[in-house]
């Protein structure tokens, strides 16, 4: 996730260790039906010809919900090759004969060869808290989302937890958010949702839904969101 992650643990080692230490259902991100997300997927017009791509999927039952729909072409992204293994079992359970593409990396790392209708990204950008990290992601999106696609991204509010997982967060408004990703992508659709997390606490979540426009037009806005220790 381009975050530090702790001592001398790769990103990938820290969230491995989350998922077996903690259990899928247990981690503070988890829960059961992804309906924020369904209902923005399907705000965008999603159908079963719509590519998709999952950034930061993990252990998320939303790769299983675009199977059930009928969604032929998804992929799914995460740094945690354990929470891709359990992901990947419990959906063959479900669904044999899914296509799935499985990826195994750091979304700052990564470099696909192909453009998606839509990107989502639940908890995932949020991590990322240096400006050229944010850029990077940024531009990423920007080439991978293709003309007249969405993107559908989920942060901690501003008024949200200032960490996860031991590592820090910036912390987002709606329009700060949709401000970050403006120089390629225009709001289409806002909302807040507050997260109950397995613990029983709450967690205040910013989401944007994002139209990928045909001219990148001015320079990318990597400020915006608040980052720990600001308010």
């Amino acid at each position: 996730m381009g975050t530090d992650a702790g001592g001398t643990r790769s990103p990938s080692d820290h969230w491995d260790g989350r998922y077996r230490d903690t259990g899928s259902a247990r981690v503070s991100w988890f829960t059961p039906d992804m309906s924020t997300s369904v209902g923005l997927l399907h705000r965008a017009g999603t159908s079963p010809t719509t590519s998709v791509v999952d950034v930061g999927g993990g252990t998320s039952v939303l790769v299983d919900r675009l199977v059930a729909e009928g969604t032929a072409d998804v992929t799914v992204v995460d740094v945690s090759g354990v929470a891709l293994d359990e992901a990947r079992r419990r959906l063959a359970a479900r669904a044999p004969d899914n296509r799935v593409v499985w990826v195994h990396a750091d979304v700052l790392d990564w470099t696909p060869g192909r453009t998606w209708d839509l990107w989502h990204d639940r908890a995932v950008f949020h991590f990322l808290t240096q400006p050229d990290d944010v850029a990077r992601y940024v531009d990423l999106a920007a080439r991978c989302v293709a003309v007249g696609g969405h993107l559908v991204v989920g942060t901690f509010s501003e008024d949200g937890p200032p960490t996860c997982s031991g590592l820090p967060v910036s912390r987002y408004s709606t329009a700060a958010l949709a401000s970050v990703f403006a120089r390629a992508f225009d709001l289409v659709h806002a909302a807040d949702e507050d997260h109950l997390t397995p613990s029983g606490t709450f967690q205040h979540f910013s989401w944007v839904l994002l139209r990928r426009r045909p001219d990148e037009g001015r320079p990318a806005t990597v400020s915006g969101g608040t980052s720990p220790g600001e308010e």
